[in-house]
């Protein structure tokens, strides 16, 4: 079994990092170079660094911003935010990123994922879907809406139909924020998580819930997440990475280790 993915989510406007509850109320989380410095040495997985308002003022991610994140993170960096041609992506990967996040641009242009995918390779790109409960569905049959720009407009979109076509056309992994579960940390949507894992062939990560460690546990077993998205637990100091990789590993799941803890057994299985 691969090792589980703890990956700390920087949601940054106006070049500090923010946190709300279902993408509204957004609250000063740091400035995001110390916050991604800060969990690169603690052990984090991967860093996601989203400008969340970029589509919506119709301007790209903030490259010095990112630059000087990429300066002090050692683990893959994965950048969204108004992304939408293949050139804007080979300069943020010249910046230091690691992995692309597409979102708004690629549900105006789907060829974007292919034409991302065919020039650096689909491990480079990630489809982040914000994911909307329909209402008034019946229990046994939920849906949900895919939103735009931010969560801010519904696409008509259905999640599962637009996760497999986004598989189809290449992306390397799926990026899935429940917009009903998003700063609430009651847990994350674990019906949507099972029902995007069980569609697609590719990794998924699970966003938005998370308040205590028994809901990442349950995002990555009955959810079938290959990685949980963390931010109010990390960012306000509810958890360290420590401990969640801890509390995983005591429940028999394989995690990364964390240089210089040895405390716990860390194994990673393959």
């Amino acid at each position: 079994m691969l090792a589980k993915r703890i990956i700390p989510c920087l949601d940054v406007r106006d070049g500090r990092v923010v946190k709300g509850t279902r993408f509204i109320n957004l609250k000063d989380a740091g400035d995001p170079v110390e916050r991604a410095s800060f969990y690169n040495k603690e052990g984090a997985d991967e860093i996601v660094f989203l400008d969340i308002t970029a589509s919506v003022e119709g301007r790209r991610a903030i490259l010095d911003v990112i630059r000087k994140t990429a300066e002090v993170v050692f683990i893959p960096l994965t950048v969204g935010g108004g992304i939408d041609n293949t050139d804007f992506m080979q300069e943020l990967l010249q910046c230091g990123a690691d992995k692309i996040s597409l979102n708004t641009a690629a549900l105006k242009n789907p060829s974007l994922i292919r034409s991302g995918a065919d020039r650096f390779g689909s491990q480079c790109i990630v489809t982040a879907v914000d994911a909307c409960r329909l209402k008034d569905q019946p229990a046994d049959k939920p849906r949900w809406e895919v939103y735009s720009h931010g969560g801010r407009q519904p696409t008509g979109r259905d999640v599962l139909e637009w996760v497999m076509e986004a598989e189809q056309l290449g992306a390397g992994e799926i990026l899935l924020t429940s917009m009903d579960a998003d700063g609430t940390q009651d847990g994350y949507d674990i019906e949507l998580l099972a029902a995007v894992t069980t569609s697609v062939n590719i990794p998924v990560i699970a966003s938005g819930g998370a308040g205590k460690l028994e809901h990442l546990y349950e995002a990555l077993t009955r959810g079938g997440a290959h990685a949980v998205l963390a931010a109010s637990i990390l960012h306000y100091g509810t958890f360290s990475i420590t401990e969640i990789k801890k509390y995983l590993s005591s429940k028999g799941l394989p995690v990364r280790p964390i240089a210089g803890k040895d405390d716990y057994d860390l194994r990673e299985e393959f």
